[in-house]
């Protein structure tokens, strides 16, 4: 079992001894290691069905450099953008 999963059903039933309901944002506010909500739902939904959380691991994305120069210049573009929209504000 991953740490991960171990994490998930240790935060849930940290919430069931506190007599709370595990919700997507409970589990998400206690989890240490950031996951996509997508993910936390899938696991939450697992319990809810039979009390187990499914054996997740966190993917770690591989990208390119021709995706990583392509993921800078829409980020220095957006920045760009706003930045003269603040400007021109004044």
């Amino acid at each position: 079992m991953s740490t991960i999963t171990q994490e998930i059903e240790q935060v849930i039933k940290q919430l069931v001894t506190e007599k709370k309901q595990p919700s997507v944002a409970l589990i998400k506010a206690r989890l240490t290691t950031s996951l996509p909500i997508p993910v936390i739902i899938k696991a939450l939904q697992a319990w809810q069905k039979n009390a187990k959380v499914p054996h997740i691991e966190k993917q770690h994305r591989v990208l390119t450099a021709e995706q990583r120069i392509e993921q800078l210049e829409q980020q220095v573009l957006a920045l760009s953008t706003r930045l003269a929209r603040l400007e021109a504000d004044r």
